[in-house]
């Protein structure tokens, strides 16, 4: 399934009856069952539905950063992006490619 950036910002939490999807690199996971972190109020909802590729590179919570764009990252972040790419693709299972 693919789904565009519009269409992932539909499963940001706040809906309940739909699950919390997060993009890293282009591949959507569905992170519901990580709601205390996800969700509502959690210390990770603002990447609830986004691409969160950037901000995860740059550890970050930054608006800002909170983007698909990996221009301009250093080595060592993009590092730590692969990083967070491995730790997704173990716990939550992917749904979807974001179209850019």
């Amino acid at each position: 399934m693919e789904m565009t950036a519009q269409q992932l910002s539909q499963y940001n939490g706040t809906d309940p009856s739909k699950p919390i999807y997060v993009s890293v690199k282009g591949r959507v996971f569905d992170v519901t069952t990580g709601k205390s972190f996800y969700g509502p109020g959690g210390p990770y909802a603002m990447f609830a539905g986004k691409d969160a590729s950037r901000a995860l590179a740059k550890m970050s919570k930054s608006e800002e950063d909170i983007t698909s764009s990996l221009d301009g990252l250093t080595e060592k972040e993009i590092g730590v992006l692969n990083d967070w790419e491995t730790k997704f693709i173990a716990k939550y299972p992917v749904v979807a490619t974001l179209l850019n």
